[in-house]
């Protein structure tokens, strides 16, 4: 990976009785906002779209996600605009 240029985005898990090192924690911290970022779009797909992808072919699919990814940031801008018109 890295003589590709990739990162690891895995956390590290901590050492058996021992405490985490602190480089670890900060790591696995940058790592964490990152997952609740995307995890939350998720949620909110399967949720409130009911997305669950049972299609023949890759291309239907890929539509699907596609338009479940133009609903979710259309919602998501209708939201943003109601509180920045409130505050």
């Amino acid at each position: 990976m890295k003589k590709e240029g990739f990162v690891s985005k895995v956390y590290r898990e901590n050492p058996h009785l021992k405490p985490m090192l602190r480089h670890i924690q900060r790591s696995n911290g940058g790592k964490s906002v990152i997952r609740s970022r995307v995890e939350h779009v998720f949620a909110d797909q399967t949720s409130q779209t009911g997305l669950f992808i049972r299609t023949v072919g890759i291309t239907r699919a890929t539509m699907r996600i596609r338009l479940a990814n133009v609903v979710y940031n259309m919602r998501r801008l209708v939201f943003l605009e109601r509180i920045s018109a409130i505050a």
